[in-house]
């Protein structure tokens, strides 16, 4: 006997495709623009984010995780003014304020704090940088990943990933976003750059960046007995749980074009 569908299995799909379509609106837009209203968003987002991290942790002192938000942003927007790779160094100021100053999980506070500041630069490095398509190619790259896998994993289902640190996520979800990264990687390359075939596993190996950053902070949110980073996003909770794979692959390709020439692409 054919088992009755699910109909909890798609009950958040309404949410996240507004929010969603709301969230791929203001970011293409500043995408587009670049500039000041890219390096804004940029600023905010981390901001935000880093709030989301000390109120998973210090829950109880919204205050404090208030004036790391604000530290974070004017870190950040400084920052934005400096090509002297060592003043990378100035992204040490809140994590390490925010780890004296918070009363447990240091490390992981600073860890993720200077993860997200990182990440978000390298944002903007890359629209100022790469250029307007591949600030698109990568974004696009996290958005099959993510829709791909969210749509093959809750219709085929199957064996777990990762099941003691993301349990929702399967093998078959994981892979169709390989498999649409690959197809992205492809069409990117034919229709714009002409990069050559390296730009296929390049796309698949960003599309597995960002899905270790999904599962990092799944593995934070797990740590710190949480569903979601905050409920500032209807379907999707909080900034951090809607970035946490661009910052995840942000960071993978910072650490690629440090030490390779990605064809077409340079600093």
């Amino acid at each position: 006997m054919t088992a009755a569908p699910d109909p909890g299995r798609w009950s958040d799909l309404s949410p996240r495709l507004i929010s969603g379509a709301i969230l791929g609106a203001v970011g293409l837009a500043a995408i587009v623009m670049g500039g000041a209203w890219f390096q804004m968003l940029a600023v905010f987002a981390a901001a935000v984010m880093v709030w989301e991290l000390w109120m998973m942790i210090e829950p109880g002192r919204p205050t404090s995780g208030m004036l790391m938000a604000a530290l974070v942003a004017s870190v950040m927007s400084g920052m934005m003014t400096f090509d002297d790779p060592s003043a990378l160094l100035f992204f040490l100021v809140a994590p390490v304020i925010g780890t004296i100053a918070i009363r447990r999980e240091r490390l992981t506070f600073f860890v993720f704090a200077l993860g997200i500041q990182i990440a978000g630069w390298g944002l903007v490095m890359f629209r100022d940088g790469f250029g307007f398509t591949w600030l698109v190619w990568m974004v696009l790259i996290i958005m099959v990943t993510d829709v791909f896998g969210y749509f093959a994993g809750r219709t085929f289902g199957g064996p777990k990933f990762w099941p003691r640190v993301s349990p929702k996520k399967t093998w078959s979800g994981t892979v169709a976003g390989w498999v649409a990264a690959a197809i992205v990687g492809a069409l990117f390359d034919w229709y714009y750059v002409r990069t050559g075939p390296a730009i296929i596993p390049l796309s698949v190996l960003l599309s597995f960046s960002g899905q270790m950053g999904d599962i990092a902070e799944s593995a934070l949110k797990r740590r710190m007995g949480v569903k979601d980073s905050s409920t500032l996003i209807p379907g999707h909770g909080g900034l951090f749980d809607r970035f946490d794979a661009l910052l995840g692959a942000s960071l993978f390709l910072l650490f690629v074009t440090a030490l390779i020439d990605v064809p077409g692409v340079s600093f």
